[in-house]
């Protein structure tokens, strides 16, 4: 299971590499703008002689900025290019008490 997360940090690191990420939650004082992600429920999607052999990952990355959710970084972009299919995308309630708005992108990898 370690190699989705160490895919999905690999993908993130090609978007801008001034913008932080991290497995979520964030730590630390939180920057303007930053990435968190996460792994979602996910299921086998096959199985053969009883062990499976074939997962389907489900994982959330959380775009978060102060100002609003213009102009963020690309990461559909890295990662499609890393493997990764788009699924929902929604915005997150804000912050109350760091200001920090939020938008989250689902993305599937087989």
């Amino acid at each position: 299971m370690s190699i989705i997360f160490e895919r999905v940090e690999s993908a993130l690191a090609t978007i801008i590499p001034t913008v932080p990420f991290a497995l979520a939650p964030y730590k630390g004082t939180l920057p303007d703008l930053y990435i968190v992600h996460q792994l979602l429920p996910s299921s086998a999607q096959q199985h053969a002689d009883g062990a499976e052999t074939e997962r389907s990952y489900l994982v959330q990355v959380s775009v978060w900025k102060k100002g609003g959710l213009a102009a963020l970084p690309d990461v559909d972009s890295a990662m499609i290019a890393a493997g990764f299919q788009k699924s929902d995308e929604r915005q997150l309630p804000q912050d109350i008490e760091t200001g920090h708005y939020g938008l989250a992108i689902d993305y599937l990898y087989l």
